[in-house]
């Protein structure tokens, strides 16, 4: 069946825009006429001025922005009483974003043909992962789709701004080393060999850091092209490793025990395992499904493992706390925390009161991480490229004191 585009007007006197599949033109005519709309413009996708040029690969991506936007104004119209299908149509019509807008509004068409909320997103996992389409379901049939809306858009925004300060904190450091290596590269390959040919017309032996700094650019010179290959290999090996199953839970491990990075990773990721557990308990997941899709969203092999672990404790009749002590990778303030919970019967309240105190945690951490990087750092850029300066300076400054003696 072909897609067409089409434009008319309700009873109301409304405009109103969107697509429809149907054999042909007048089939559509009918269709809509019927959901009381009175065409004015209907016309077939792919032919005419609707055509839509699109290059394979260049199609936008739906960003977090852009789903925290939808999820916020879906709930306000669904708790103003507006119907589903109306606020798609609604939301997919005002849609910048070309991509996000065709999912919505193949949504709609979908809700419209008598599939529920939550299966019409399952079939757009780029989108809407799990966690979204089982909250959303959880919500249908509690009849609590608006508070489920608006929750997942609060958490949404909570876990973009945890993942842009751990990216933060990493990009800061990575920057500033890989410019400093950039810096040292071209002194040692253009400026060294012009200090080398100055000083082979000077006559006598070097002093023992300039003879040094000249073999290193020597070095470089010569091998620059095996360097950089190994660099290349090296960086597309370690993306292969990462691919495996054994290779990422080996770096994701090993990730966790970083001297300076690994403390700031543990929070972030007990920050986004509670937060995550405690919405989808709060809105009526089940504990197990809720565990299930924790794991599957961990971002960490460690942390997966883990959560696994307690999913598996769970059904064989356990609690919570236990297994998440013994796996190490949850400090014992949390397990503890957890575990009264448990006995409160009120797990998803202290699962989001950890949540925000990890929150607080990580912003600490970063603050704290920027602040000692910036003078290591500043150490380590003052030593490299300040040391190979004054290196290559010695000689000059031994011949005026000669010259002065």
């Amino acid at each position: 069946m072909a897609k067409f585009a089409w434009e008319g007007k309700t009873r109301a006197g409304q405009v109103q825009k969107g697509e429809m599949e149907g054999p042909n033109q007048a089939a559509v005519s009918a269709t809509l006429r019927r959901q009381g709309i009175m065409p004015s413009n209907i016309k077939e996708r792919g032919k005419g001025l609707d055509r839509d040029l699109k290059i394979p690969g260049m199609e936008p991506k739906v960003t977090t922005k852009d789903l925290v936007v939808f999820t916020r104004q879906f709930a306000t119209m669904i708790d103003a009483g507006l119907p589903l299908v109306q606020c798609l149509d609604i939301l997919g019509r005002q849609q910048d974003n070309k991509t996000f807008k065709k999912m919505l509004v193949q949504v709609k068409e979908d809700v419209e043909a008598g599939s529920t909320f939550a299966d019409a997103l399952k079939k757009h996992p780029k989108a809407f992962d799990e966690l979204y389409v089982n909250l959303v379901a959880a919500g249908e049939v509690g009849g609590i789709l608006d508070t489920i809306l608006n929750r997942l858009a609060a958490y949404i925004e909570k876990a973009l701004k945890l993942k842009k300060q751990i990216k933060g904190a990493m990009t800061y450091p990575a920057t500033v080393v890989g410019i400093a290596f950039v810096v040292i590269a071209v002194i040692l390959v253009f400026v060294i060999p012009t200090f080398e040919q100055m000083f082979a017309d000077f006559g006598g032996a070097l002093p023992a850091p300039t003879q040094f700094v000249i073999n290193l650019s020597n070095f470089v010179q010569d091998y620059i092209l095996a360097i950089i290959g190994g660099i290349i290999i090296s960086i597309f090996a370690f993306k292969r490793i990462y691919r495996t199953q054994k290779g990422r839970a080996k770096i994701d491990d090993w990730a966790l025990k970083l001297p300076i990075f690994g403390p700031l990773i543990r929070k972030a990721a007990v920050a986004k395992f509670t937060r995550t557990l405690g919405t989808m308990i709060s809105s009526g997941v089940p504990i197990l499904d809720g565990l299930d899709i924790v794991a599957k969203t961990a971002g960490n092999k460690t942390v997966e493992k883990a959560i696994y672990k307690v999913r598996q404790s769970i059904s064989e009749g356990k609690t919570i706390a236990e297994p998440l002590e013994q796996s190490g990778v949850f400090p014992p303030m949390v397990c503890q925390m957890i575990a009264v919970g448990e006995q409160s019967g009120a797990i998803d309240t202290m699962l989001n009161k950890i949540a925000d105190f990890y929150d607080d945690e990580v912003d600490d951490a970063v603050s704290a991480l920027t602040s000692m990087l910036e003078p290591l750092l500043m150490l380590f850029l003052g030593t490299t490229v300040g040391g190979l300066v004054i290196a290559m300076y010695l000689p000059i400054f031994k011949l005026a004191g000669t010259v002065g003696g």
